[in-house]
Formats: C-alpha cells, structure tokens, sequence
C-alpha cells in the first residue's frame, strides 16, 4: 500500500455569497464632519454633505452590484503545481464550480483568471450533514479529481489523458438512485492495481430517509467504475475527517455520537488499513487516541515526514494543537486554532505542513490574524517557533493556509473590513505584501462609502459579551436634525458560531444608507474560547436574547443608536434570537427573520440528523423538557409580540423547514402586527440565488423603512399585511 499526492485543503464555512474570515477588532474612523474625507486634502474641491434624515441616503452599494460582482471563494487545493478553488456564482443559481487558477490561458477570462474545471451543468456540493463541504478530492497524479454532484449526490470522477489538463466528460463511481451522500474524502493507491485506488470518504446513507435511520460512516470507493464499495468505520452516529498515513497503512478518524455536537465531545480513533476489504470495520475496536466525553477533538493531520498525528484539542479550554501520545500542547496559547467556527462543515482544516515539515497555524489576536511556523519534527514542544502578521506583508485576517510550490510559498484566504475575501499567495521570506490571485467581489467604491467597524465590549446578565459596531458612513451625507441613527442589530447562525469584520458589502448596504450595524457575538459564539461557548448550554434564547438587548441598549446609552428606531435580523438560529428577542424583550421595534426558527417543539421532530439533537444541549432533552421547549418557542409567546416582523424562507430548506415561517405568519396576522412573509422558490437554507438574494435584501429595507417612517430611496414595493 502507498499513499499518494498528499495535498492540503481548506473549506469555506459560509452559505452566503461571501467567504469566511476570522474576526478581527478594528478602530473605529471618526466621521463627524459635514465635508467629506476627501475634501480636506489641500487644494481639494470641497463638496458639502447633504444634509438628509438616516435611511434616507442614497447610494451606489446596491443589491444589483453586490451579487453581480460577488462570488464565493474557498476549498483551496494546491496540487501538482496546479491551485485550484471552488466558486459559488449566485448569477448562476447559485451553482459551485471547481475552478483552475491560470492565468496564461486564453479560457481564463474571468477576472479571477481561472479556469473551468468541472462542466458547465455540474454543480460541486454535498449534502452530506446538509452543510456539506469536501466536496473534492485529487487523485495520485494531481490531475484525476473527485466530486459530488449537487443534483445527484453521485460522486464524478474527472480524468485529463496524458499531460494535459482537457478534461473527459465526467463518470459516476457511484450508483444512481440518490441514496448516498460522499464527502471529506482521501486517496488511497493501491500498487497492485495499477493506479486505480481507491477513495476513503464519509458516507451519510439515506435509504431510510428518516433522520434517526440515516446511517453515517467511512467507507472505501473504487474509482474504477465498479462500483465497488467497503465499510471502514461504522457503529458511531456521525463521522468526520479521515485522513491517511503518508504510507497508507493506518486511517485517522473523528467521530461522535447524538446528543454530542462536534465542538461538545468527539474521539480521534485510528484504524488499521493493511487490508481495507476485511477486518474490523466497529469503531470501538479502533485505537482510541484522544477524547474523554467532554473535549473537542477535530481536524486531525498526519505529518508527511515523521508520519506523527496530530489533532486538535479544546481540553485546555481553547483549541490548541497536539500531538499523538503527548498531553501538552506542542504550541499552548490561550487563543483558538482551527478557524473561526469549526464542526459546521466538513474539510475545515487551521493548520497544515510546509513542504520541509514545519507547522503553519493561525489564531486571531490583538484585532488581526497571525500566523505560526513551528519545527514539529521532534517530540515535545514545538521550537524555532516564528509569528507572521500584517507587519510581514500579510492582510490584516486571513485562513486556510496550504503549502505551495516550495519551503516558503504558501496560498491562504484573506481581506479586511474594505477588501473582498480573496485568494493570496505569499513567501515566507520576503516582506513584500502578499500577492492576490483572485478577488471574491469585483466591487470597488470610494472609502468615503465604507464603515469602518470597531469591536464592543459591553456588560451582560452572563459577564462581559462581544460586538462589531459598524457607523452610518456616507461622504455624500449627514445627518444633524437626528442625534443618533437607526440601529440595525444581526445575530450570525449556529448558533455555535461566529460574526466577521472581513468585508461585507450586505453591511455596507445599510451603513451606506443611514444605518449603524452591530454585529453581535453573543455568549455561546466560537473564537473566545471553550468556557464563553458553553455559556449557551442549556441556555439558548436566554443568553443570547439578553446579549442582543443589552448591546442595543448599551449603544442607546453611548449616543450611537436611536432608541425609538432598533431592529433586529438574523438568519437560521439568528433568526431563532430575532423571534425570541421580539417575544421575550421589549427593547427592539422591528425585526427579520431569515429561515428562523420558530418553533423549537417542532425542529426538535422536523430537522435533518446532524442537528436532529442540537437542542438538547442548548435546551433540553425533548420531550423530557416539553415545557421548556413550549416556553421558550417565540411561536408560544404571542402576547411579547407587538412589533413589525417580517419573514424571509426558502421553500426547499431542509434545515429549517417552511413550516416555521408559515406558522409565525399566521401568529402574527391573527394579532393583527404589521408582518409580510416572501417565500423564495428553490431556495434551501440561505439564498443562493442572485435575484433572491437581491429581493430579500431590498424587501428588508423596504420594510423597515415603511415601519420606522423613513423615506427610503427607490424602494421595492412590499405587500405588508396589516398594514
């Protein structure tokens, strides 16, 4: 057995049209005056502001230019001398493309200069634990690729003859009928078979559909055509990550069982793989190499050398990076590794190995991302241990480092509060600013148009909590008749989960046009470590409705928000903390929840496995806690309701089913609230699509203009029932 082309990877978190990015704390830029920053340069026209009420400013940032210039970059692979990324093209449904970075090529046209590499009507995505990610995997010779196919959920296998890089039309390995899902997969030679090998994957089997009977677990796949198909692991409820020794004798492993979540308690396990079409395929016959039922372990990494594993590990209370068969971290910080909410997808992976060995990592501290290189080849602490950050050239947030071409060269996402999430590529030993290869938005506008955000730190019921506050930032516009602007607060998904300060023009829109932004990390958020995380056990929609209320009311008492003008969005488990913090509080006047949830009985009985025992380590084991689920249910509290909400859902969504947007609807409608619910056809969770993207955007300001009394220009007509 060999194991073949050892390629790094990194996957995006994100559903939106934007890439993910660790947060980072930023100053705040004082914008106070009525003559635009550019007008104060010497001999510069001064051009007065015009002095307009908040939500009434015009400007260039529209829905239209967000979508048409923005696609979603992430999944970086470096192979054979080749890059390679995935792109999501909301202008294209919202189809993912596996693109070829190549810049002397004439078919490179775009202006990310990539090439096609999968077929105009392929769609690169699994639905494995529905957030899917991985969805590709290299073969051996760098060229031969794997993916999953969205429509079908088949695994593709793309083959270019020869030394070329044209590829043939693609082949099923996989068998038709759409029972299985693949993802998160490894390549496996075999030397007897000349060449062929085989693919390790996580397999999520849906031949009964039912959440409780979907069975997840690694298997092998013959990339031959045969179909051919062996169990590796099974007997755990979900698995992640299997990764192969640089010889292709053993298989590492992450796996854990319901009501667990990844980021709650898993196991790291090691397998025999001498022979992968016999032995034992049960889990707890495999070597148990960290894990103790109350830890994280993820993103486990075998060395390329020294063919060391190594894993990461909250047990210290932050993510750190350990070796197998050490207690300590090779590199103890007091900071999270890992990336900025890992467990949501599959193939998230914060650190990796240089060509000569060296560790690369990256945490977030003091506002910016640093970058750690580390020899790791000896046992113990790691040593000659260097950090890169911003002042080395590199962008002030970035992630997913993978090695390139040689000892130095490495490929990461990267960007900042006013540039786009993009791909850059940098030296190690040069100062020189890292070069950008693709940019995920081809938008561009003045800095006089741009919030700059700066972290929040505001006392709650549960101690100190986190948010971004984002000003109202327009050159062309001022605003002196009102003290203070409109707020718009955004709760992020998970909700285990995380906000971004990497540019975001959805932000934009609004502080563009009069609004201020607060984008809150609430108690149970990811990157403040593991004790600010488990402040949401047993406590979702409690902690994170009080941090939500109490940042707004705090920037009420600073003179940075109007108190009488405070709405609230959120999309998923956002959307949760929106309905809760409209029914339970009496803080905020208007809200939008984005494919919210509701009702808690009901996802407690009507979402998809991964998720299918969430709640009972945010609230409660149902239906032993069926009070508390009741109580808790904004969908039971109607009396709290007493302000304007709209809905926005997706009928496809799996997540989060339609059925919850349609009961709040009816709630809402029989007590006589101002409220609108727009059903977007063919959308799951979150909008993929441009002009859904786009609506759903101009409904919102729409909506809130009407209720708040705001004139706003050009506004999208919207049907708000009771009116």
């Amino acid at each position: 057995l060999a194991h073949a082309c050892m390629h790094a990877r990194v996957d995006m978190t994100s559903t939106s049209i934007l890439s993910f990015l660790l947060p980072a704390i930023l100053s705040l830029t004082p914008t106070s005056s009525l003559i635009p920053p550019s007008a104060s340069r010497a001999g510069a026209t001064i051009k007065m502001a015009i002095d307009t009420p908040y939500g009434s400013w015009k400007s260039p940032i529209s829905s239209k230019a967000i979508t048409a210039g923005s696609v979603s970059l992430g999944s970086l692979h470096y192979c054979s001398n080749q890059l390679y990324w995935i792109e999501g093209r909301p202008q294209e449904a919202g189809r993912y493309v596996l693109c070829r970075y190549d810049p002397a090529n004439d078919d490179a046209t775009s202006e990310r200069n990539g090439v096609d590499v999968t077929p105009k009507d392929s769609n690169v995505r699994t639905r494995v634990h529905e957030y899917g990610g991985a969805s590709v995997t290299f073969g051996d010779d760098g060229k031969t690729i794997f993916y999953s196919e969205f429509g079908t959920q088949r695994l593709m296998k793309l083959a270019a003859p020869g030394t070329g890089t044209d590829y043939e039309d693609p082949v099923a390995i996989t068998p038709e009928g759409g029972t299985y899902r693949f993802a998160d997969g490894d390549y496996l030679s075999l030397a007897e078979d000349d060449g062929g090998g085989v693919l390790v994957m996580v397999r999520e089997d849906h031949t009964n559909p039912a959440p409780k009977d979907v069975v997840n677990e690694v298997v092998s796949v013959a990339t031959d055509g045969s179909m051919g198909m062996s169990v590796l692991a099974t007997g755990n409820d979900f698995y992640a990550a299997p990764r192969l020794s640089p010889d292709g004798s053993k298989m590492a492993y992450v796996t854990w069982n319901h009501p667990n979540m990844p980021w709650d308690a898993t196991e790291l396990r090691v397998r025999d793989m001498t022979t992968i079409d016999g032995g034992d395929s049960a889990s707890r016959s495999h070597e148990l190499i960290a894990g103790d039922n109350d830890s994280s372990i993820i993103q486990p990494l075998w060395h390329p050398q020294t063919g060391d594993l190594f894993y990461i590990s909250d047990k210290s209370g932050y993510y750190n990076i350990y070796r197998a068969g050490e207690t300590e971290s090779i590199l103890p910080l007091e900071y999270d590794f890992g990336g900025s909410a890992p467990g949501w997808r599959l193939g998230q992976q914060g650190y990796s190995f240089l060509g000569d060995g060296r560790l690369a990592a990256t945490y977030n501290k003091d506002g910016s991302t640093r970058l750690v290189v580390a020899d790791v080849s000896q046992p113990g602490p790691a040593t000659d241990v260097t950090e890169y950050d911003s002042s080395h050239g590199l962008p002030m947030q970035f992630g997913g480092v993978i090695p390139g071409e040689d000892n130095d060269t490495i490929y990461f996402m990267g960007g900042s509060p006013s540039t786009p999430g993009s791909i850059y590529k940098h030296s190690l030993s040069s100062s020189q600013p890292a070069t950008e290869i693709a940019r995920s938005s081809t938008l561009s506008f003045p800095s006089s148009y741009i919030s700059n955000p700066r972290q929040i730190a505001f006392k709650a019921p549960h101690g100190i909590s986190y948010g971004y506050y984002y000003p109202p930032t327009n050159g062309d516009y001022a605003c002196t008749t009102v003290a203070a602007p409109p707020l718009l607060v955004k709760a992020h998904g998970g909700p285990t989960a995380c906000t971004s300060t990497t540019f975001n023009p959805t932000l934009q829109y609004w502080t563009s046009r009069g609004f201020a932004v607060f984008d809150v990390d609430y108690s149970g958020s990811t990157g403040y470590g593991r004790d600010y995380r488990r402040r949401l056990r047993k406590n979702w929609g409690v902690v994170d409705v009080e941090d939500v209320c109490a940042g707004a009311e705090y920037l009420v008492s600073e003179g940075l928000a109007n108190g009488k003008q405070l709405c609230i969005d959120g999309g998923s488990a956002g959307g949760y903390t929106t309905l809760a913090a409209l029914a339970f509080k009496n803080v905020f006047t208007a809200g939008c929840s984005l494919y919210g949830v509701a009702d808690l009985e009901a996802l407690a009985g009507d979402t998809h496995k991964f998720e299918s025992r969430y709640l009972d380590g945010l609230v409660g084991p149902y239906p032993d806690e069926k009070e508390l689920f009741e109580k808790r249910s904004p969908i039971n509290c109607a009396e709290g309701l007493s302000c304007p909400i709209l809905l926005l859902q997706g009928d496809e969504d799996k997540i989060v089913p339609p059925n919850q947007a349609q009961m709040m609807h009816e709630v809402l409608l029989k007590k006589g609230i101002k409220t609108c619910l727009k059903m977007y056809k063919g959308e799951q969770h979150g909008f993929r699509k441009a002009e859904n993207i786009e609506d759903a955007l101009d409904s919102e300001l729409a909506f809130f203009g009407t209720v708040f009394g705001i004139t706003v220009p050009d506004a999208v007509e919207l049907d708000i029932d009771n009116l």
